[in-house]
């Protein structure tokens, strides 16, 4: 099947496609050697906050949010900062488990958790937590992987982080949202990283990834944890990731 390529935009979203100065991200580039923190909360977020969440996607019944402590429930587990949904609901193979016959329970969850960026229904609890705990909410910088959507990013500068090499969007705070608001599917993944400009956190994610990590001062990852309708844990920058 012929999969139509879009070339690349000034905007995504409502955001701005940054196309020459990468310098705003360059912090996320600025790794000890030998110590990326791949695979860990530091390698998908940014290390040196002072604590962090995870934040994870929630299940579905219809188009309605489960969480996974309901989940686990059902199946006598509960649920932790390094819980995998696989393991939550026995799945016959840890990878695969989209493709198994891992059944779903009637009335309860008919669909896994999200896997990639963060669900647009998330994301806009994240932008009205987080907007209270930065000063420059209308100054915001994103990281999107290159690899995602139907756009040819050719001659875009990108930046790299442990995981994925990244276009620099701009925009405000209640924007991250904006690329999954689009009617046309061309724009439909919400950027993996966001941070302000004072840098007073990190939302991270990934393709390959149920959840997402905010790192942050700890009245903010407080805040995000008190949040009823995030289901949060708390985390270390040495986490793994999952």
């Amino acid at each position: 099947m012929h999969v139509q390529r879009f070339p690349p935009p000034s905007v995504y979203g409502r955001l701005r496609v940054e196309r020459s100065d990468l310098a705003p991200a360059r912090w996320l580039e600025q790794r000890p050697p030998g110590n990326d923190g791949f695979g860990t909360v530091a390698g998908v977020c940014a290390p040196g906050f002072e604590a962090y969440a995870r934040i994870l996607h929630p299940a579905r019944l219809g188009a309605d949010p489960v969480r996974w402590d309901r989940v686990a429930a059902l199946y006598g587990h509960s649920v932790s900062a390094v819980t995998r949904w696989p393991d939550l609901i026995g799945a016959q193979d840890p990878f695969l488990y989209r493709n198994d016959d891992t059944p779903a329970v009637p009335d309860v969850w008919d669909e896994h958790p999200h896997e990639g960026p963060t669900p647009a229904d998330v994301a806009r609890t994240l932008i009205s937590v987080l907007s209270r705990h930065t000063r420059t909410p209308e100054q915001c910088w994103y990281g999107l992987w290159e690899g995602y959507g139907h756009h040819d990013w050719d001659g875009i500068p990108v930046f790299r982080t442990p995981e994925r090499d990244e276009i620099l969007l701009a925009g405000p705070l209640d924007q991250a949202d904006s690329p999954a608001r689009n009617n046309d599917e061309v724009s439909a993944e919400i950027p993996d990283l966001w941070w302000p400009q004072d840098r007073a956190w990190c939302v991270g994610g990934d393709v390959d990834l149920v959840s997402t990590y905010v790192g942050g001062s700890a009245a903010c990852v407080a805040d995000l944890l008190a949040t009823p309708s995030l289901e949060a844990c708390s985390v270390t920058e040495t986490t793994t990731v999952n």
